[in-house]
């Protein structure tokens, strides 16, 4: 059984609410933002502009989240230094680049230069995210992604910082142009990945939901895929949101909390129609009462149904970690 550290635990204490589930939101969107802003110039968008979402995101949301994610470039120090982000709420940071290198078949994470585990740890911030693409299938590339995913994870270790890893599958050949054959592919690759991701020293996976909704519907069918992706990980899982409408992501938190998920990690599930709204306090109104109430119903379910973080440990809630009367000198 994994052994947590004293700084990991309160970092995870941080991001989730008083009872151990983690009910996120995440605003750390770079490019795609910038793409629903502006869909047909989104190099255009100034970064005043892309600093003001995310304050209006921050200031908005925050409060009904156990945390938010943000970005380096335009989020977290900016919403911390405009007081956006209430000081009960965790703070995760994500530490990879926008986009990919390699190509669209063999998509490599790079981290952002200049930024670094040391540096998120230093501001204060809860926790490390790393988004990486990811096919089990595709052998050198997986290793590859392995290896980033495992450098960031020692520098975690080193820095006594939790780390969410969110790996993200997507079409080869065939499967780009028939989303019928990536669908039936899900299941499996979703597994496969949480196996290989959580066999790294990391705290918190991030997944994918093992089903697209859209061809697979038989309950039990989705509650048994989400019981295996429970048992193919080996810590704490919560539902990423990949841009579905607001209604289907609801059904995949409810199916995943009931099957052993610690909450959930959603974005734009929750936020996106506003950012098509150009009027700044028409925005701000739709987030303030469409998005923190939708914020509310995902934390109310995943309340009912999921698992507290520690419970995959092993622990409880009053005692996770050994604490010696001189802790302090091995530390």
């Amino acid at each position: 059984m994994k052994k947590l550290t004293i700084g990991k635990i309160r970092g995870l204490q941080q991001i989730a609410n008083p009872d151990g589930i983690l009910t996120m939101c995440a605003m750390d969107h770079r490019d795609s933002l910038r793409s629903m802003i502006d869909q047909e110039s989104p190099g255009k968008v100034s970064y005043e502009e892309m600093v003001k979402r995310k304050l209006e995101l921050c200031s908005s949301l925050a409060e009904h989240a156990s945390a938010v994610l943000l970005d380096s470039i335009f989020g977290a120090a900016q919403c911390i230094s405009r007081s956006a982000l209430p000081k009960s709420t965790g703070l995760l940071i994500s530490i990879e680049a926008s986009g990919y290198g390699g190509g669209k078949e063999s998509r490599l994470t790079r981290l952002l230069p200049d930024w670094s585990v040391e540096k998120i740890k230093r501001m204060g911030a809860s926790a490390v995210k790393i988004l990486v693409y990811y096919r089990p299938d595709l052998k050198q590339m997986a290793g590859q992604q392995l290896d980033t995913v495992n450098m960031v994870a020692r520098e975690c270790i080193e820095y006594d910082l939790p780390f969410l890893v969110e790996p993200v599958s997507y079409p080869l050949g065939r499967e780009v142009n028939n989303p019928r054959e990536f669908a039936d592919l899900k299941g499996e690759l979703v597994l496969k990945t949480a196996r290989d991701i959580t066999a790294l020293p990391i705290d918190v996976l991030k997944a994918e939901f093992p089903a697209d909704l859209h061809y697979k519907k038989d309950r039990s069918e989705l509650i048994e895929l989400c019981h295996q992706l429970d048992a193919a990980s080996q810590v704490p899982w919560v539902i990423l949101s990949a841009g579905v409408d607001f209604e289907l992501f609801y059904q995949q938190v409810e199916i995943a909390c009931r099957a052993g998920a610690s909450g959930f990690l959603g974005g734009r599930a929750i936020w996106q129609e506003a950012m098509h709204i150009d009027d700044a306090r028409e925005r701000v109104r739709y987030l303030s009462t469409v998005g923190a109430d939708r914020l509310k119903r995902l934390t109310e379910i995943a309340s009912e149904y999921a698992a507290p973080w520690y419970r995959k440990f092993g622990l409880t809630a009053d005692e996770l970690a050994d604490t010696s009367e001189r802790w302090y000198q091995g530390y």
